[in-house]
């Protein structure tokens, strides 16, 4: 099929690096991988981060659905419009209305809905996003939880679930050679969710400072300032490393003893599955999306939500049992080549369209 990709909250080609762009790229693959042509129909970014901005945006929606409108009356349309991530803050203002016009199938990939936004001013966002959900031939869901959530509020919608993957090949052809009092983290350095893990995981570490570790931290952005003032009591304990491209990553994970990130209102967390493809044992709370990445008891330790004395002594227990975290680690690098990877996630998503779209098999 010739598909039409379309990321209303960030583009895959947008330059700065984040969990979605990677997703959206690693979806667009997936969907080459399975034999489809796939081209990204817009590069408009639908995000707003107040409903007042939602509204300013609507003057350019217009006209970029008008653009998208004049280009496939004169060129061949596409044959699926597959939406990523679309949800109250970014719908997807295109896909539904092109779809039923050109008589194409409408898919979503990771969509969300919280009725609770009704009462907050996001309500004309929300009817978007619920109306594009109940159009879709499937949506796909990556977690337990987000499907549990639109089953829901949308228990007609038709649903699909595929399990969070990466592209494995730079972590197969790594040999590592892990420093198992070597802990790890990769992460931007932005307000919110992901300060609230730095947060945790400085005040976890100063817990077992009588522990011999060290911390290499991998990622960069606005709040590093206030990232590195977290540790700056744990002097000559934290090494900063910035940002590092992809084949530095996975090297420099190659070369960790164990990852932790406590995740805190984490989707899922790609990282984690890099983190595991490198042979890490990983600690995070059993939080959000994570169990959907982490095989709890078998590739890594999950946590109560929020307790940072269970935390820092999940930490504590795989620093002082080398077999269980060699062992750990040993399951994390067969369990992602084996179950998350590029070919068996093209697999399962050529099966979905498949099933709901009555298309013959490509892959």
């Amino acid at each position: 099929m010739r598909v039409a990709f379309y990321a209303p909250m960030k583009s895959p080609n947008h330059p700065v690096p984040s969990g979605d762009r990677l997703m959206a790229r690693l979806l667009i693959r997936t969907l080459e991988l399975a034999g489809h042509e796939v081209e990204v129909a817009s590069e408009f970014r639908a995000y707003a981060s107040t409903p007042e901005a939602a509204a300013e945006l609507e003057p350019a929606v217009h006209t970029e659905l008008e653009r998208l409108r004049l280009a496939w009356k004169s060129a061949p349309r596409p044959d699926l419009w597959f939406c990523y991530h679309p949800y109250y803050k970014s719908p997807d203002p295109f896909g539904p209305v092109l779809s039923a016009e050109f008589v194409i199938p409408y898919v979503t990939a990771e969509a969300t809905y919280a009725a609770k936004r009704n009462a907050s001013g996001w309500a004309a966002s929300q009817t978007c996003v619920g109306a594009a959900i109940m159009q879709a031939a499937v949506n796909i869901s990556f977690t337990e939880r987000d499907q549990a959530g639109l089953a829901a509020a949308f228990p007609q919608a038709r649903l699909a679930r595929l399990k969070p993957f990466i592209d494995t090949t730079l972590f197969e052809t790594i040999s590592p050679e892990p420093d198992r009092r070597r802990l790890m983290t990769v992460a931007m350095m932005r307000a919110g969710d992901k300060m609230d893990s730095y947060a945790m995981l400085a005040k976890a570490l100063r817990l077992i400072e009588d522990r011999p570790w060290t911390l290499a931290v991998i990622g960069d952005g606005p709040m590093r300032h206030e990232v590195q003032a977290l540790f700056a009591d744990l002097p000559g304990r934290v090494e900063w490393l910035g940002e590092r491209n992809a084949v530095e990553i996975a090297e420099l994970l190659g070369h960790g003893g164990l990852y932790v990130w406590p995740g805190c209102g984490e989707a899922y967390g790609l990282a984690y599955l890099e983190a595991q493809a490198a042979g890490l044992p990983i600690v995070a709370q059993e939080t959000a999306g994570v169990p959907a990445v982490v095989e709890a008891g078998v590739t890594g330790l999950l946590t109560a939500d929020g307790d940072v004395v269970a935390y820092a002594g999940a930490v504590a227990a795989l620093l002082d049992d080398r077999q269980r975290r060699d062992a750990m680690g040993q399951a994390a690098r067969r369990f992602v080549p084996g179950e998350r990877s590029l070919p068996n996630a093209a697999r399962v998503l050529n099966g979905i369209l498949q099933d709901n779209l009555g298309m013959g098999a490509t892959a």
